[in-house]
């Protein structure tokens, strides 16, 4: 009782916010609830699936009991199964979906050859995408990870930067070395970049491959043309697959260009074991305020065009 109400009953307060119709009474090893009755039973199934949660070894904290109210409310199935889904990446570690937006993203992923994961910032969607590339290699399903994304950042271009063309992309692919080292461990994932079973490319250096028993990941591909969509698509192979991610909002292309990852949508919808995931302001998992943030500019964009 003490992991599921919290300290000083703090989980429980966090719920009664949630519900202020109802009255929590919490006596001993019970929870007693008075109100409404369609709206108690929807606070009682909060409480059991976070007790689920907590039965099985997961410890809660604030976004996850506000994650649980959010998929009970929304009549999403099973919340506690949602949450306590996951992707081995070795080491005995394992990465969780914190959102349903993220756990339906994983299934994606798993069913799909093709996976576009779009959204904001910090809704996991570059980090999921590396642990299920992490995944799939330590369980023998590819022979390597192939990372690229285009090298267009603040009017920057790799010729300007020293180094070779390793050193020169190393920057722009910043976020998926971080995600790496977490998952692995530094030394683990420089050993298989020297061994070229994780290989890092810009992707203008993929034009003429065929990109066999990989998991490619396309990272911020908001930044690439159509053409540039197109050919990177076209490289793949047999045993392979590919995640593609980006967030529309941020593109950094020249002269006002329709970016490659608006284009793809439109062409490749419908298509068998191609999927299209889409993140929002929910899925948000990093500091609470961001979620605030990506809110506010969307209100402001969608206000601009009107």
């Amino acid at each position: 009782m003490l992991d599921l109400l919290g300290e000083s009953d703090r989980h429980l307060r966090q719920v009664e916010k949630k519900f202020p119709e109802v009255r929590f009474v919490a006596r001993g090893d019970e929870v007693a609830m008075k109100g409404d009755e369609a709206i108690v039973e929807q606070a009682e199934t909060v409480l059991s699936e976070l007790l689920i949660l907590v039965q099985e070894g997961h410890p809660l904290d604030s976004g996850r009991v506000d994650e649980v109210v959010a998929m009970v409310r929304d009549e999403v199935p099973s919340p506690s199964g949602i949450l306590t889904d996951g992707i081995p990446v070795g080491r005995g570690r394992v990465v969780r979906p914190k959102t349903h937006g993220q756990q339906k993203y994983i299934e994606a992923i798993r069913e799909n050859t093709l996976t576009f994961g779009v959204g904001p910032a910090g809704t996991g969607k570059t980090y999921l995408a590396m642990a299920a590339a992490v995944d799939s290699l330590v369980n023998g399903r590819v022979r390597r990870i192939i990372l690229t994304r285009p090298a267009v950042e603040a009017g920057e271009r790799l010729g300007f930067l020293p180094g070779d063309v390793i050193a020169k992309v190393e920057p722009f692919l910043r976020p998926l070395y971080d995600a790496l080292w977490d998952m692995l461990g530094a030394d683990e994932t420089a050993s298989l970049i020297e061994r070229g079973t994780i290989e890092i490319a810009p992707l203008a250096y993929m034009r003429g491959r065929t990109l066999n028993d990989a998991c490619v990941i396309l990272d911020e591909a908001q930044n690439t043309s159509p053409e540039q969509m197109k050919m990177f698509l076209t490289r793949l192979g047999f045993n392979s697959k590919m995640i593609i991610t980006g967030d529309k909002t941020q593109t950094d292309l020249p002269g006002n260009r329709e970016p490659g990852l608006s284009v793809v949508r439109k062409i490749l919808q419908g298509i068998p074991g191609v999927a299209f995931v889409e993140l929002g302001a929910r899925d948000v998992v990093r500091h609470r305020i961001v979620a605030s943030i990506v809110e506010a500019y969307s209100r402001y964009e969608s206000s601009e065009r009107e």
